[in-house]
């Protein structure tokens, strides 16, 4: 029996089981991070939407930025639909469907109205988008927002400017934006001779003016300025909680994990806090977009239905964000070194690399240097990428060199009072966060202080001096269509409005010398306005002057123009007034007119030719004359230039009126100002919000800690101001970096587009907004130090 059972085989020992494949044990590792993240209990919670609510600010705004192009085409298409088709002749082309049309559009309070008077040549006018019945005369139809201003208290003078019945509001399909202040409106006394044309239908295409290559640098800057900050702070918020994180994954080794499951772990909690982010983004986004209608910025407002990110970008943010996160959390956790009795994070002896990060700012210089020069006359293609991927290397860098920066400076920094050596020494711990708190304003400045070096150097190019002098007159006025007694009738009326001192008011027409010419030749012609001595002397240095006076004046600096002058102003020879259709009036110039020098007007215009007091020349009877009206306000008396303004108004609806500046701004140039302007406010508020947020999450992480402090008998006040030194350090430092970072991108930027730096302490009212940022987000986060600095956080659950 022995011998049986020794050759009877051991019972076979069971098989292990077969350990799990790469890919499942990875999809493990995610999902028990995502459980980590989504069923942490209370503090997970709140760490986790943390970090979703800075993660849905972020894409929030991605999906703002990406909706601008959508934006801009929708917005240019209903420009273009309301564009005119002009009839090819103001008679041939009348028919059942035409109309006539004058530009009445105005300006009130520093805000354009554009206006238009219609009347309908037949029974079935063409009417413009958005407008359901043609208006009839003294009716008008007006934009919403006209409408609201029209009723709102106080704006009396813009009702009595625009005097008619509002019976209808135009649609969406014909304004550009919701604030947008626009009418038609209705008349029947409008003709042709009163300066109005004929229009055949709507929807004209007329090709945009493209970009000058100096503006194209520009735009691509703004984009970069207005988006690297918003990557930064993304990248920044899915490290909120890394603290506890990192405490949970040391549990999770000592239950036998090893490092590639703890990433892995910590990689899926930040996948579940992004994907979080972007649905809450999302919420942000299509909650925000039904306001924006309401909202205006820097008079800038947009259509919620215009406001539709474009599809593929939107599917780049959707796939980047959470990609973004993951790789963010994989790269923090290379300097961190988790074991089953502890967190580990950079000894001592291995700091902080510097060449790396000075790599990047300067390859992305060297790559703007390589892009070369670009020449601001020539039309050429302006390769964008070049130029976006040096920027954007260079404020990444500076971004990345900023933590090198506060831990070399704090490891020297010793002594000092209670709640600077508390500060220092936090700061001396774990820098880390504290740096990518300030990170984005870092950026963000930095980026701002390079666009405004590139807008002041840009700016004499797109800036044109225009010769005129504000001082001697404020407002201008032209009608062709204001003859006869009207004419000058006109300028006694503005001479008599409220808060008007000086009228420099004439009646022009032109002057030629009688004779009979072959067609080829030109008869000698010339300029004759009639005024009073007053005005007179401000268009020619006349030294004595009554009314019944006339002059031969000469053109300033201008010999030939002289000379032809006198060709036609012969003195006591007969000259032919009127030009044109209907038959010139004939008028002998006084043998005895003195010749005098012409000077220029106050709108920088020289004036030359024969000139005549009111009591020499009848000026009602002048054929084919101009009334033109300089004008001179007290700008103390209130709305004076409304006052101005409706006289104009009811002179001529049609009166080309103008205010008169030293400066005239390129159009192209103003908008993208405006628009960085725009995107800089919603950055500004972007970035204060995640300041806030990350401020919350750092003292989260140090609950323990303050109630301790709290509970040894620290006061309040000393807590208070070292959480302001903690802040206030990196934020000093990075606005070092910034501007340091900003002058060199400006400078090399100016080189490229051929200019030269013309003032080197732009950073310093930027400087201030970004200071001044930080003590509103330090000063917002006290309620919560308030709220932790209890002992009951001592308490262990």
């Amino acid at each position: 029996m022995t011998l049986l059972d020794s050759r009877t085989a051991p019972p076979a020992a069971p098989e292990s089981p077969k350990p799990p494949s790469r890919g499942a044990a990875t999809l493990r590792d995610l999902g028990l991070g995502i459980r980590f993240a989504a069923a942490g209990g209370r503090e997970g919670w709140i760490r986790t939407l943390l970090t979703a609510v800075g993660v849905g600010l972020g894409v929030a705004l991605l999906l703002l930025a990406s909706s601008v192009p959508h934006l801009l085409d929708e917005r240019n298409a209903r420009e273009q639909a309301r564009s005119e088709v002009n009839a090819s002749s103001a008679d041939s082309a009348k028919s059942d469907t035409s109309v006539l049309r004058l530009d009445t559009g105005t300006e009130y309070r520093d805000r354009t109205v554009v206006g238009r008077l219609l009347r309908a040549d037949g029974s079935a006018p063409v009417r413009p988008p958005g407008v359901a019945r043609f208006p009839g005369p003294d009716e008008m139809v007006v934009s919403p927002a006209l409408k609201e201003l029209l009723e709102e208290p106080g704006n009396e003078l813009l009702r009595e400017r625009l005097p008619y019945d509002i019976t209808g509001t135009i649609g969406d399909a014909g304004l550009r934006s919701p604030n947008e202040l626009f009418y038609y409106a209705g008349s029947d006394t409008l003709t042709p001779a009163a300066g109005a044309g004929r229009v055949s239908g709507y929807g004209a295409h007329r090709e945009a003016d493209p970009l000058p290559p100096l503006l194209v640098v520009l735009t691509v800057m703004v984009c970069v300025v207005l988006l690297v900050p918003v990557a930064i702070f993304i990248a920044t918020a899915v490290r909120f909680g890394g603290e506890r994180r990192d405490r949970r994954l040391a549990a999770l080794r000592l239950v036998g994990a090893d490092i590639r499951t703890t990433r892995r772990v910590a990689a899926g909690e930040a996948l579940f806090g992004a994907v979080l982010g972007l649905l809450i983004g999302l919420v942000f986004f299509l909650v925000g977009r039904e306001f924006v209608g309401s909202v205006e910025v820097w008079d800038v407002s947009a259509f919620p239905a215009d406001v539709v990110p474009d599809p593929l970008l939107a599917l780049l943010i959707t796939v980047a964000v959470p990609l973004t996160a993951v790789l963010v959390t994989l790269v923090a956790m290379r300097s961190v070194v988790i074991e089953p009795l502890g967190v580990v994070r950079r000894g001592k002896n291995r700091g902080r690399r510097l060449w790396w990060r000075l790599l990047m700012p300067v390859a992305g210089l060297a790559m703007l240097g390589i892009t070369g020069r670009v020449d601001e006359y020539a039309y050429e293609p302006v390769k964008p990428f070049p130029i976006a991927g040096g920027a954007v290397l260079v404020l990444v860098g500076l971004a990345l060199l900023l933590p090198w920066l506060v831990e070399a400076c704090v490891k020297r920094l010793r002594g000092g009072p209670v709640p600077w050596q508390l500060a220092v020494r936090r700061l001396q711990l774990s820098s880390g966060a504290a740096s990518r708190a300030v990170s984005g304003v870092t950026v963000a400045v930095a980026g701002a202080i390079a666009l405004q070096m590139l807008f002041a150097a840009m700016n004499a190019d797109f800036n044109r001096a225009t010769g005129q002098d504000p001082t001697r007159a404020q407002f201008a006025g032209y009608s062709e269509h204001v003859t006869g007694e009207a004419a000058t009738s006109a300028i006694e009326q503005f001479r008599a409005t409220k808060g008007v001192e000086v009228v420099i008011g004439s009646v022009q027409a032109y002057a030629s010398k009688p004779g009979v010419y072959a067609d080829d030749d030109i008869p000698p012609t010339t300029s004759m306005t009639v005024g009073t001595c007053d005005t007179l002397r401000e268009l020619a240095r006349i030294t004595s002057c009554e009314d019944g006076d006339t002059f031969v004046v000469h053109a300033p600096g201008d010999k030939d123009m002289s000379a032809w002058v006198d060709r036609t102003a012969r003195k006591g020879q007969v000259v032919e007034i009127g030009t044109g259709e209907g038959k010139p009036l004939r008028w002998t110039l006084p043998a005895d007119s003195p010749t005098v020098q012409g000077r220029k007007d106050p709108m920088g215009d020289p004036h030359y030719g024969i000139m005549a007091t009111t009591g020499a020349v009848d000026a009602s009877t002048l054929p084919g004359a101009q009334i033109t009206a300089q004008i001179r306000v007290d700008r103390s008396v209130p709305d004076v230039a409304e006052h101005v303004r409706n006289t104009a108004a009811r002179i001529d609806p049609g009166m080309r009126f103008v205010t008169l500046d030293s400066v005239e701004r390129d159009r192209q140039y103003d908008s993208i100002q405006t628009g960085l302007k725009v995107g800089a406010s919603v950055v500004l508020l972007l970035i204060a919000a995640s300041m806030l947020v990350s401020q919350v999450e750092q003292l989260r992480e140090r609950k323990r800690l303050l109630s301790v402090l709290v509970a040894f008998g620290t006061r309040r006040t000393t807590m208070g101001w070292s959480v302001l030194w903690q802040t206030a350090v990196p934020v000093f430092l990075g606005l070092v970096v910034a501007v340091v970072g900003g002058l060199g991108l400006g400078a090399v930027l100016a080189w490229m587009i051929a200019k030269s730096v013309s003032d080197w302490w732009l950073f310093l009212p930027l400087t201030g907004v970004g200071a001044g940022l930080i003590l509103l987000v330090t000063a917002a986060s006290m309620p919560s130090l308030w709220r932790l600095m209890r002992p009951d956080g001592l308490r262990t659950e």
